[in-house]
């Protein structure tokens, strides 16, 4: 058997674990570990297997994950989600589907201080949906604002995913982050868009709030000062060249535990259970890491990337339609597989593929992320619509499935633009770096 077979049988080996319910950080480790040794023997397998935990562990890079994690679950737990919430409802209020607008800005907003989907999902649950339901809202919009709003926290940086894609990837994280910037406040603007649309075509969807005075929204714009100077001292930090990616997530968490105990919005047993959380999150999260780790080696030693590239280089296929094909497969991919393990096991295959045909890997992270997100949300398995139905256990799966889907016009809509004009991913890091 050749090795891109063994490669081809231990992918379909892998997927059928996960199936199995097999915890994907397990079957990620043991197909690269048996499939490493049906390629180069069991002795050099386990001598590599033995290896990756310690070179893993002394990453440096890697020291940025639990911190930002952390930032979040701090930000999280100090009130912040509810207070943003309140003020971009102030601000945009008069208007009819405020409180749904209002969902997605403070989604975006708390994505500069959580790199976490599922987080800004449970979190935005407990905030915005009673809130929506007490003004007669309708389910649909309810819900699907709050699941699609969620998935802002992993392309706004600082964002988990595109930090695990550039260490995949091998890709500059403050690059990744620059490019995530500008297609994620677009999208924002989108998801917003989609708000509006679904009040003009049925009003009865969204009641019109009435209006804040004017004094009221002054008030409501400064009480967001926190958010400001958590993003000002991180990332803007990452921008201005002040921090490495490691030493903003350092200050941001820094900062983010001393406005929430300066505004009285934290104990210290909050803070403990903060840090709780976040270890557990980390925990997990470098847990199927490691096993993708080994997962990657024995993709690379099958040359199932290079193999994969000669072949559609040999078709003759404009590059666009080679593209077009990576997307579907992503939107399926996500039907069933969760958004880290996508980027740990396709990466390594697509990524070179992407590369190949003159794509900037940066730009590609990017749109992978925009897929992952498409994932997170359409039905019948994104992870989202789980989280929240775990949040809200009233909620009617069938609403929130019409709700998502709403939202998919958005995603897809982003895409087309990422596709057409790259500048929206590649100018602030080209202007910056």
């Amino acid at each position: 058997m050749s090795a891109q077979a063994v490669g081809v049988v231990g992918f379909v080996v892998m997927v059928a674990l996960i199936f199995l319910r097999m915890p994907v950080a397990v079957a990620l480790g043991l197909t690269g570990v048996a499939g490493y040794a049906a390629l180069n023997g069991w002795t050099q397998s386990l001598l590599v297997l033995s290896r990756v935990p310690l070179s893993f562990a002394s990453a440096y890079d890697l020291s940025v994950v639990p911190l930002f994690v952390l930032m979040g679950a701090v930000a999280a737990r100090s009130g912040m989600a509810s207070e943003l919430f309140q003020s971009i409802n102030t601000l945009f209020s008069g208007r009819r589907g405020t409180l749904a607008t209002a969902t997605v800005g403070a989604c975006a907003a708390l994505g500069a201080v959580s790199g976490s989907s599922v987080a800004m999902v449970a979190t935005m649950s407990h905030v915005a949906v009673p809130e929506m339901r007490r003004a007669g809202y309708d389910e649909r919009l309810a819900l699907g604002a709050v699941v699609a709003g969620g998935t802002l926290g992993i392309l706004i940086p600082p964002s988990v995913m595109l930090i695990f894609y550039g260490l995949v990837a091998v890709q500059s994280i403050p690059k990744l982050f620059a490019a995530g910037l500008v297609p994620g406040l677009v999208l924002a603007a989108l998801q917003i868009g989609v708000v509006k649309m679904a009040t003009l075509l049925a009003p009865h969807w969204a009641p019109a709030s009435a209006p804040a005075p004017w004094r009221a929204r002054v008030r409501a714009s400064l009480g967001m000062w926190k958010l400001v100077v958590i993003f000002l001292l991180s990332i803007g930090g990452i921008y201005a060249g002040w921090f490495s990616p490691t030493e903003a997530a350092a200050v941001g968490t820094f900062a983010t535990i001393v406005v929430a105990r300066l505004a009285s919005r934290m104990s210290l047993a909050e803070l403990v259970a903060a840090v709780v959380e976040s270890s557990r999150t980390t925990a997990m999260l470098f847990f199927i890491l490691l096993g993708a780790i080994m997962f990657s080696y024995f993709i690379v030693q099958t040359q199932i990337a290079t193999s994969l590239a000669s072949w559609v280089v040999s078709l003759h296929l404009p590059r666009l339609s080679v593209m077009l094909i990576v997307v579907l497969f992503y939107v399926l991919l996500g039907s069933f597989l969760e958004s880290l393990t996508m980027i740990l096991i396709t990466v390594p295959v697509f990524a070179p593929l992407a590369q190949g045909l003159g794509y900037d890997l940066v730009w590609f992270g990017v749109l992978l992320v925009v897929l992952i997100e498409v994932g997170l949300i359409h039905p019948p398995m994104g992870m989202n619509l789980f989280v929240l139905q775990a949040q809200v256990p009233d909620a009617k799966l069938g609403q929130m499935y019409l709700g998502s889907a709403m939202f998919l016009l958005a995603n897809a809509v982003l895409i087309v633009l990422l596709f057409a004009f790259p500048e929206i991913a590649l100018w602030l890091p080209r202007v910056l770096y």
